[in-house]
């Protein structure tokens, strides 16, 4: 799904220019609705670059459904086109009569991507829990591909893991590819480099896959997988990518988020084998990780890499 193409530049020079991730969007408004929210949820469908806000064109979907205590409700032709990233798009405001989780669905039309030669299709979905009660968060739709949360994929607090198994035809799929994107909706968010706006992660030998995102926000996980199938283009057989999505909001932690317990003067504690030397003492300002108590001698001190801010933020 990230490729590069090759582009002439004025000089008649070539220039790698990368062809970011696509990804179909499915967001809701929030995705734990209470009883002082309202009675419903409202929701963004479109088809983009959700790092970059580069729209594209998104088709009415071949489908969209919900999912509420077993059974699914055909709402296609609930939708309202909309424009979304400056490009069609379609929103929907749907009652939410009952608690539990909703399990919103959209599969779209065939994208037909001439850099890839190869056609998209993006079997996207979302959690929406209601009025407390997180029954059914752990539901298998049985699309065509999907990722089945091993996770709650809602109430999950920046930093949390989030886990998956990705399935094609109901079947999980061995270290299957899994593509990471941060929804920059804000649009205050920068990368160091453009090989940073797209995490890749690969599932186990039984399509499990895990990922701790760096900030609070929404996150897109896409598994990658091409179809047993071919669709036709201009004469010709060509592949297709088929996509599992689904989209995941990680709510900003709002407790303490630092670690007293170590100070510039720290050292390890009497009695430990080890010599009490600089080695052992951590700057407080890169002493970020949340741990809920002190426990020496910790198994693995933390390395300014998995201490270090979220760097892709201005604010």
């Amino acid at each position: 799904m990230k490729k590069h193409i090759l582009g002439t530049t004025l000089a008649g020079l070539f220039a790698a220019t990368p062809l970011f991730a696509h990804y179909g969007m499915l967001i809701p408004n929030d995705p734990m609705i209470s009883q002082e929210d309202g009675r419903s949820v409202a929701l963004s469908m479109s088809f983009s670059h959700p790092f970059e806000l580069d729209g594209m064109i998104l088709e009415t979907p071949a489908a969209f459904s919900v999912t509420h205590e077993g059974e699914t409700t055909d709402l296609l032709g609930s939708l309202q086109s909309a424009t979304v990233m400056d490009e069609q798009g379609f929103t929907l405001e749907y009652p939410l009569d009952r608690p539990g989780t909703y399990i919103f669905a959209m599969e779209p039309e065939p994208y037909w991507e001439p850099a890839e030669d190869a056609f998209i299709i993006h079997y996207t979905k979302t959690y929406v829990t209601a009025y407390g009660d997180d029954e059914g968060w752990d539901t298998e739709l049985g699309l065509k591909t999907e990722i089945v949360p091993l996770s709650k994929p809602f109430g999950l607090w920046e930093h949390n893991v989030f886990q998956g198994i990705v399935k094609m035809d109901g079947e999980a799929v061995p270290y299957a590819e899994v593509e990471v994107e941060f929804f920059n909706q804000a649009g205050d968010a920068t990368a160091p480099d453009e090989l940073m706006i797209t995490q890749t992660v690969k599932a186990d030998a039984d399509g499990v896959f895990t990922y701790a995102p760096p900030s609070d926000g929404g996150w897109g996980f896409a598994a990658l997988n091409t179809a047993d199938y071919t669709l036709p283009q201009d004469g010709e057989d060509k592949a297709v990518e088929l996509g599992a999505e689904i989209w995941v909001h990680f709510e900003a932690w709002t407790g303490q988020c630092s670690a007293p317990w170590i100070s510039p003067q720290s050292r390890a504690p009497r009695g430990d084998p080890r010599p009490r030397t600089s080695w052992w003492s951590l700057p407080q300002a890169i002493a970020r990780p949340c741990w809920s108590r002190p426990s020496f001698p910790p198994a693995r001190l933390p390395s300014r890499a998995m201490c270090g801010s979220w760097t892709a933020k201005t604010s």
